[in-house]
Formats: C-alpha cells, structure tokens, sequence
C-alpha cells in the first residue's frame, strides 16, 4: 500500500473526527433529527435562567451570499434564486427529498434558469458519508455536467445508514455506470486533491452551523432556513417570494 492509499484512507475518520470538534452537540441534535425527520428543537428550561439573560438572536441567513467556491452547483450561476442545500448521502430524508421535491424544482426552476442549487456537505453519519462527500468533489472537478447524475445515482442506490454499501470501491463502481464520467480521472482526482476536498466538506460544516444548520436535509432559500425533507410547494413559494422582490 503507498504513502497516498494509507493516507486516503485515514481521511474519512479524520472528517468525522473534525465534525465532531465543530458541531460539538450538533451530532446528537442531528440524529434525533434523522429518526424524527424533522429539526430538532430545544426547549430551554426559564427557571434556572439568570433575569437578565436573553436569547441569542439568531443568524441572519442569504442564500445567494452563501459560499459557492469549488462547490456543486445546479443552474444557471446567475440565476436570480438560489437555494442552499446542506445534505448527506447515507441520510434517509434527504432521499426523500431527492425524490419528491427535487425533480420539481428541477424541473419548474433550475431549467428554466430561474433557480441555482448550491450543493453543501453535512456529512455527520459515518465514514461512508464522508467517502461519498470526497468522492462527489472528484466528480464535480473532472467532470461537472455529469454530477447530476451522479448525485441522483447515489440516492437510487442508498441503503440503510452504515448499512454495508458505500465504500471507495462500492462508489468508484457506481462512478463507472455514470454516462460522461472517466472513473480513472475521479479516482486520481480523489488522490491528488483529498487534502483540498477534506478542507471544503469541513468548510461546508462550518459554514451550516454558523447558519443555523444542525442536520440533514436543510435549505436555506432567500433568508430562511427549511430543515427536514420539506413538501415542494412550500420550496416553490420561498422561491417565488425571492423572485417576486427582484423583479
């Protein structure tokens, strides 16, 4: 085994390693907000609180301010909305999601240039969600027009959290099926720039939890944030409001 696979297969502990030291509690919050499907909300007890503490106001949210550098992004990048999409590839609900409001917004926003997607990591379930992550950055980087596919291919093929597939090898096959992707290219992408991708999934982390992300899926769209696998209509009406304040 050379120095570059050893060290490529320490990258996905070190991942799930540093999302622990960035969202602290947000790794139990989150799974609560797995099983349940929804955010998780945190009721705080008034009684044992000094008088003169106040809630935190909390973030103020864009999501056209949103970093986009070396991330995946779906549409027009000068499309008038954007939506902010943080998510995991071993997460259930953002199947859902994937398979209930994404084709339409997709299809009523993103392809009439209306719409772009900014694809954002929150990979907290495991050491498979951090290989998908870095994986899904090799395919943006060689070959962009065909990460859709790609994405969608990996939810079709999802199954139960850390349920046995989805390893490097798992995902490079998968990678092969794809029409337009060259799975040597990811693979050496993948090797040569794993340092970079690991930077950019912790990245993504930072920048949810900063925005008041605490699981998967969540959207940020205009200046409000939507967590859980919501219904495309209330997707579709934030978007409109967005629209409707440019025009």
């Amino acid at each position: 085994m050379s120095p570059t696979q050893r060290a490529w297969l320490l990258l996905p502990a070190s991942i799930i390693v540093a999302s622990l030291i960035i969202s602290g509690t947000i790794w139990w919050s989150a799974r609560e907000f797995v099983e349940a499907g929804q955010a998780p909300v945190v009721v705080a007890d008034e009684s044992k609180a000094p008088p003169s503490s106040a809630t935190p106001p909390a973030p103020a949210v864009d999501s056209a301010s949103v970093t986009t550098v070396d991330s995946p992004v779906l549409g027009d990048l000068n499309a008038p909305a954007t939506m902010a999409y943080w998510f995991d590839y071993q997460c259930p609900f953002c199947r859902q999601f994937e398979q209930t409001a994404m084709p339409g917004l997709i299809e009523n926003y993103v392809n009439t240039g209306k719409l772009r997607i900014v694809f954002k990591d929150f990979a907290f379930l495991g050491p498979d969600s951090a290989t998908a992550g870095m994986i899904a950055r090799a395919v943006w980087a060689t070959s962009p027009t065909a990460f859709d596919a790609w994405h969608r291919a990996m939810f079709q093929k999802q199954d139960r959290e850390n349920g046995g597939w989805g390893s490097r090898e798992d995902i490079l096959a998968l990678t092969k099926t794809i029409a337009g992707l060259d799975e040597a290219k990811v693979e050496d992408a993948l090797n040569a720039n794993a340092k970079t991708y690991q930077a950019r999934m912790e990245s993504d982390l930072q920048e949810g939890s900063r925005l008041g992300v605490s699981g998967t899926p969540t959207a940020i769209i205009g200046d409000q944030v939507v967590p859980g696998a919501a219904e495309y209509q209330a997707l579709a009406d934030l978007i409109d409001r967005v629209l409707a304040a440019k025009r």
